[in-house]
């Protein structure tokens, strides 16, 4: 290489290394955009749109203060909203469990007689029994059901939107109380399944603008409720974001 060449190179080599410099100081400000400004935002919005439930309770209790049923749903979204899109589901409001209503049940049960709005018991949560409570008959069966109970949590999303927590599971047939002697629905083991079927429903309405699980939400994986039926899970939590009106007409 001549002296020419090696004066030339000399000459380009503070000119890469300003071109590298620029490289270098365009990636290092990405990055802090990035790590300090855009993830955390996006995360932000994430958390306020998918709240956790860390703080909740994971069981049910009954009158007498045994542990009920599993927590395994989660809608977020008005009364008015989740009793719009249950409906759509082809799930009907259950009557509150009595003398009267048990009678219903023994006789329905004894003609199988098929009934919307069979009667549920009683489970509490936060100090008091269920807010909401749906079912889905199964054919003209009165004997077995889906049914799901929900409570409106004290708090709700950044968004004002209100967080209510529920346990859906199956009846799979009728029967007395192991602990009480009264006529009740015994359900199927598998909580997880009413879970999903839940779900499933849900969905094809097409009123859900999300759905997520979270995951370990039960440390307990098994047990028994006031009943005395077993019930296994997988210990995910189902949660279901239902659609916002006022979202869409602000789209």
């Amino acid at each position: 290489m001549s002296q020419v060449d090696l004066a030339e190179e000399d000459a380009r080599l503070p000119s890469r290394r300003r071109g590298w410099l620029h490289v270098v100081a365009l990636l290092l400000v990405a990055y802090i955009v990035m790590a300090y400004l855009v993830i955390p935002f996006a995360w932000e919005s994430y958390a306020h749109e998918r709240p956790s439930f860390d703080d909740n309770p994971r069981i049910t209790r009954t009158g007498d203060d045994h542990p009920g049923d599993p927590l395994n749903v989660a809608l977020i979204g008005t009364e008015a909203e989740i009793q719009d899109i249950m409906k759509a589901a082809d799930w009907y409001p259950a009557k509150a469990l009595g003398i009267k209503s048990d009678l219903e049940i023994a006789e329905d049960t004894v003609f199988k007689r098929p009934d919307d709005e069979a009667p549920v018991s009683n489970l509490f949560l936060f100090g008091r029994k269920e807010d909401l409570a749906f079912e889905q008959p199964v054919g003209d069966n009165p004997r077995q059901r889906n049914h799901v109970r929900f409570w409106k949590t004290p708090k709700l999303t950044n968004e004002g939107r209100h967080i209510w927590i529920g346990s859906a599971s199956y009846d799979e047939r009728v029967g007395l109380s192991h602990t009480t002697g009264q006529i009740t629905h015994h359900i199927s083991a598998d909580v997880d399944a009413e879970r999903d079927h839940l779900f499933k429903n849900l969905k094809q309405t097409g009123d859900l603008s999300d759905f997520y699980r979270i995951e370990n939400f039960h440390s307990e994986k098994k047990g028994r409720n006031g009943g005395g039926d077993e019930w296994y899970t997988d210990g995910a939590l189902g949660v279901g974001i239902l659609k916002s009106p006022q979202k869409a007409s602000a789209g």
